[in-house]
């Protein structure tokens, strides 16, 4: 079900704009879904775990560098540095290289499990892909008996408030996560012909890394460019300068133009309450609350809304008061 409900925007996208039959348009989706999932899994993911690997055989070559770097003192630093500030830098280097050596390698090993494990339930996601092929094939069908099941549960007034939530539902998740997840891939793919032109190492890591954390509104941008400074850095810090200020004027395009030419304004929220809402997400359900936080807070804004105005209507309260 939640592979036909992602997969059903781009269905209908098809369906709008070229009047193939509906097997026709569904073969195109499903065509495109294996694609995509073929190339990341035999071309992108073997790729990020060799750049993994290699950096964490680096890590002690670039520690290295970088205390020799940080012992040719600029004369400009020259005053600041009687007051230990440069040992302090450099012995928190140390400890930060020495922690980052010692947990890559775990890291790496836990990404691998996870990749097996993946593997292990492969055959639950083709099943799941089967079942969505039919669910999207007839989904008048479907869509018609839930709303007959809906009518003959509750009353007709009742029925008609639940479908309408139901549908809410449905289009914020819907519109969110398409939009975002299209708005993160041309992100991504952006950072990274950015860093082919810039000659950084690990570019595919860092776009895969800033692309996945642009899903995060807000927040995101923020926190993708922070790995990807740091793995800059081990090699270059004047090359992780430019890696920063390239992936900072990327997300302002991002956030100033792309994202709302692409998102437009379907979530319906004012930047505090998306703020707060990814806030409170995240602090009670890490990443993943983060992740729905906006959609859901849409959901709730709509609801506590219609509860608002139900209420002022039944109290006689005009809603210019």
């Amino acid at each position: 079900m939640l592979i036909a409900f992602f997969l059903n925007s781009l269905l209908k996208i098809l369906e709008s704009n070229f009047k193939f039959k509906r097997w026709v348009n569904v073969l195109i989706v499903y065509i495109f879904f294996y694609g995509i999932i073929i190339l990341f899994f035999t071309i992108i993911t073997p790729r990020v775990i060799d750049s993994i690997k290699n950096l964490a055989k680096e890590i002690p070559y670039y520690a290295n560098e970088t205390r020799k770097w940080l012992s040719k003192t600029p004369g400009f630093l020259a005053e600041i540095d009687k007051f230990g500030i440069l040992d302090y830098i450099k012995n928190s280097l140390d400890e930060l290289f020495g922690k980052l050596g010692q947990s890559l390698t775990p890291m790496l090993n836990k990404t691998v499990d996870q990749v097996i494990a993946l593997t292990s339930n492969l055959i639950n996601f083709i099943l799941g892909s089967i079942i969505s092929v039919y669910i999207l094939k007839d989904k008048e069908y479907f869509r018609h008996n839930l709303h007959k099941i809906t009518y003959a549960i509750f009353p007709v007034g009742k029925a008609d408030t639940v479908l309408e939530v139901f549908q809410e539902i449905k289009e914020a998740f819907s519109n969110f996560f398409v939009g975002k997840l299209l708005d993160s891939l041309i992100i991504g793919i952006l950072c990274f012909i950015g860093c082919i032109i810039m000659k950084v190492r690990y570019g595919l890591l860092i776009s895969l890394i800033v692309g996945i954390t642009n899903m995060i509104p807000y927040f995101g941008p923020f926190i993708g460019m922070i790995p990807a400074a740091i793995i800059t850095l081990f090699y270059s810090p004047f090359k992780a300068l430019w890696v920063t200020i390239f992936i900072f004027l990327l997300q302002q395009f991002d956030g100033l133009y792309l994202g709302p030419k692409i998102l437009g304004v379907q979530v319906g929220l004012k930047p505090f309450w998306i703020i707060l809402s990814i806030l409170i997400g995240g602090g009670f359900f890490g990443v993943w609350g983060m992740l729905f936080a906006v959609p859901t807070a849409a959901v709730i804004k709509s609801l506590l809304g219609r509860y608002v105005d139900r209420q002022f209507k039944r109290k006689g309260i005009s809603m210019d008061k």
